[in-house]
């Protein structure tokens, strides 16, 4: 079988694979971790709907706060290598944490403060991809950033299931935080040996030359923050979902961890081949109507869950989930790294904002749809709010489009 055209720069270019295996170590992290954490934290830890959600408040104000100012220093000092050790570094120690100390202390100083601060990981592989697609025929850069960001994703095609069959052996959930602390090393311990020597890549990295003043006035521009907010309530959609289909699972006699695991490993395998057949669409449709219809198919997926979780039918809601999360999870990245090209971290930065927005917006809806009417709510307000989000960035852009 022939390889898909994307994958081809991707295997030919060692900064490239180093990118793509980092991304994969993340999702990795993150199928473990993410699904469960909202679990962990009311069921484990004792946490109310209101402190977990109060949490994602603090934890989303810190990582967007560490991802900015990492971000700009990289641009500013050219030294990406540092930063992504400094911020692994933060990945071990929030893990470790919960490893060799669980309680609810310990979850909220892991999960609140120390892991936040490892924010800027996901941003700044990007940006070594960004840099590194440089290097590339600029027709072939968008469908190599889809193919990475598809590489994120991957694992939970096995990681999920994995968990599913452990989980219904009576696996304790705390288990995951030994198994997510041995791959956070691996990464940190690959960024560490393969990531290229500042001032010493095979493509031009210039310094940035702006003061951090100067970077922020950039980033606040009103053209960019309004971009970045409707981009927002996209992310806000995702989050929720990882949020609620642990609680929604939970509250049904016959569900469990094993089905939350199931369902997410279902839909993040059938992104993956969505995310390698995107190459085939883009420029074909504007980039902003396709976030739309990515995010009208996410927002089937989302509110849906909730009214089908106690029936068989609920499993053929990840069809409509993945071809819309192959949209809302690679589009939105890159349309915003385009709004500030010259300057990859600072562009890395604006994914933090998105989901500084996203997570703020997911906290809101969360408590307000809980309080209101249970987790079933919020999954519908949370759909209901990305499309309206959606719409509002296609008529922003209608005439550029």
């Amino acid at each position: 079988m022939a390889l898909p055209s994307s994958l081809r720069p991707i295997l030919r270019d060692p900064m490239l694979m180093l990118s793509g295996a980092l991304l994969i170590l993340f999702g990795a992290y993150a199928a473990t971790l993410a699904p469960y954490a909202s679990a962990l934290a009311v069921t484990v830890f004792g946490l109310s709907d209101g402190a977990y959600s109060a949490l994602l408040v603090v934890a989303s104000v810190l990582s967007v706060s560490a991802s900015v100012g990492f971000g700009i220093l990289a641009d500013q000092r050219a030294n990406r290598r540092v930063i992504a050790l400094v911020s692994g570094g933060f990945l071990v120690a929030g893990t470790g944490l919960m490893t060799f100390g669980p309680s609810v202390t310990s979850f909220v100083l892991a999960h609140a403060l120390i892991l936040p601060l490892s924010g800027s990981l996901f941003g700044q592989f990007f940006a070594l991809a960004r840099l590194a697609a440089t290097l590339h025929p600029e027709r072939d850069r968008p469908g190599i950033q889809a193919t990475l960001r598809a590489a994120f994703a991957l694992p939970w095609v096995c990681v999920l299931p994995i968990w599913s069959v452990v989980f219904g052996a009576g696996v304790p959930l705390i288990t995951i935080y030994p198994v997510s602390l041995v791959v956070a090393g691996i990464l940190l311990a690959l960024v560490w040996r393969f990531w290229p020597r500042d001032g010493a890549t095979r493509w031009p990295d210039p310094k940035s030359g702006l003061s951090f003043a100067q970077s922020l006035r950039e980033m606040a521009e009103v053209r960019v923050l309004i971009r970045v907010l409707a981009l927002g309530t996209i992310h806000g959609a995702v989050t929720l979902y990882l949020v609620v289909i642990g609680l929604v699972f939970a509250g049904i006699a016959h569900r469990g961890a094993g089905d939350t695991a199931l369902y997410a490993g279902i839909l993040a395998g059938l992104e993956v081949p969505f995310m390698l057949a995107l190459p085939m669409v883009l420029g074909r449709v504007s980039q902003t109507g396709l976030i739309w219809w990515g995010m009208a198919l996410y927002g089937v997926h989302l509110a849906g869950l909730p009214i089908l979780a106690e029936t068989p039918y609920v499993w053929l809601l990840t069809v409509p989930g993945a071809a819309g999360g192959a949209i809302v999870l690679t589009q939105p990245m890159a349309y915003l790294q385009e709004l500030l090209a010259a300057r990859p971290g600072a562009g890395a930065s604006l994914m933090a904002l998105q989901k500084l927005a996203g997570d703020a917006i997911c906290a809101g809806v969360f408590a307000i749809g809980a309080m209101l009417g249970g987790y079933g709510l919020a999954a519908i307000l949370g759909a209901g709010l990305g499309l309206v989000g959606a719409g509002a960035l296609w008529a922003l852009d209608r005439r550029r489009d």
